[in-house]
């Protein structure tokens, strides 16, 4: 666990490490934190009231929290820090969440169907002149930037500019920053919090269909902060960016290496909505998290004293072979693998999972489409992040004899 933390030449391939630990039992502890990769226990403890998220933190000892605590600066807020629906447990978890929750209804996420599908389109046009492009940089980040801007309310012309936000903000949901990447994180979310306020009081004077207007405008959140209503809208474009972003790039890149189950899926286009649980589970955007006991329990017949912290590697979970068969092997076809936890569990269960299936369902169908030739070039570069999974750069061609880069 301690390699899977800090070292970088585990961050590429983590999954024979999670295999370790799986070897060494159920939980596992290191003197600082405990962990698991049973999908069972995992589900168990992501489920459980006895657990909570620390505050964001809950991994710390007791006085570096409170120095975490009281070091705060509200104007660089991040979507892992309080008040964010990310690290905050009911019942305040439960308030923001029902504020929020009323946009990714089933029944509103299925008429964002037609404009996932608008948005896909134009972006594969622009592609056409470019038979060689970054796959994440000109389509996979476009397409989510697109939609959680529609969500958000942000006129087009401010869209790029978020999105460059929207970045630096997903990464602090990684604890690993450099102090140089701290740094531009912050100066990022400073400007963006003073956005955030500018373009609230712009959505009080003219309010939209927008989810953020509808939540200004809801009785139940008259109460809300300043800080809590900036909260609520860099969780939804930090966290519902980020996912889609992942899964889409992760998706290309595992269909490229296996191309005799892409061509399935061009005979079967079924099959793409159980593909994309299948990279869900076997390559996850979100590979852990954390829970923190309320009180001494248990978990998988061990005593979890009050305090302890655990950490739920939901990538080693969904390759337990307990509940997957040939759980190291990828298949677009596996029955259950709508059973991982890549959106996690219980209360904090991915409130914007619905959506992210439907973008990346849309975006890679539309893709391979248009492009059944598509191929991975040049060198690909991971992110180097450890909770986040995905590529940095994803180079591809749409032609058919892949040139040399």
């Amino acid at each position: 666990m301690a390699r899977l933390a800090t070292d970088p030449a585990y961050y590429d391939d983590p999954y024979p490490s999670y295999e370790q630990i799986r070897a060494d039992g159920r939980i596992v502890r290191n003197g600082l934190v405990g962990g698991t990769v049973d999908h069972a226990v995992a589900n168990a403890i992501l489920r459980s009231d006895d657990f909570g998220t620390g505050a964001g933190a809950g991994e710390l000892p007791g006085p570096l929290q409170r120095l975490h605590t009281l070091t705060r600066d509200p104007d660089t807020l991040s979507p892992v820090d309080p008040p964010s629906m990310l690290v905050v447990d009911p019942p305040q978890h439960t308030h923001y969440r029902r504020l929020v929750s009323r946009a990714f209804t089933a029944r509103k996420v299925g008429r964002m169907a037609d404009r996932v599908e608008q948005v896909a389109t134009a972006l594969l046009d622009e592609l056409e002149r470019e038979p060689t492009f970054d796959l994440v940089s000109r389509y996979a980040a476009l397409l989510p930037v697109a939609v959680i801007a529609d969500i958000l309310g942000v006129p087009d012309a401010e869209r790029e500019q978020v999105l460059g936000w929207g970045n630096h903000a997903a990464t602090t949901l990684d604890p690993g920053l450099s102090w140089s990447q701290y740094k531009e994180a912050s100066a990022a979310l400073r400007e963006m919090n003073a956005w955030f306020s500018m373009h609230i009081e712009r959505l009080r004077r003219d309010p939209g269909d927008d989810l953020l207007s509808q939540v200004l405008q809801d009785p139940e959140a008259a109460d809300l902060t300043e800080v809590e209503l900036h909260a609520i809208g860099l969780l939804v474009l930090g966290a519902g960016f980020e996912t889609t972003v992942n899964l889409i790039g992760n998706a290309v890149a595992l269909l490229d290496a296996h191309p005799d189950q892409l061509a399935w899926l061009r005979d079967n286009p079924d099959g793409w909505a159980n593909a994309v649980e299948e990279v869900l589970r076997y390559d996850a955007p979100v590979q852990l998290t954390m829970r923190m006991a309320h009180s001494d329990t248990e978990a998988a017949g061990q005593p979890v004293k009050r305090g302890e912290a655990i950490l739920v590697y939901l990538g080693g979970a969904n390759r337990d072979p307990e509940v997957f068969d040939d759980a190291d092997q990828f298949d677009v076809r596996r029955p259950n693998a709508g059973d991982h936890v890549g959106f996690s569990a219980g209360v904090h269960f991915c409130m914007g999972a619905s959506l992210a299936r439907l973008e990346a369902m849309v975006a890679l169908r539309a893709l391979y489409e248009r492009y059944p030739d598509l191929r991975v070039v040049g060198r690909p570069e991971r992110r180097g992040t450890r909770v986040l999974r995905g590529w940095e750069h994803l180079p591809v061609s749409t032609l058919a004899r892949v040139p040399t880069i």
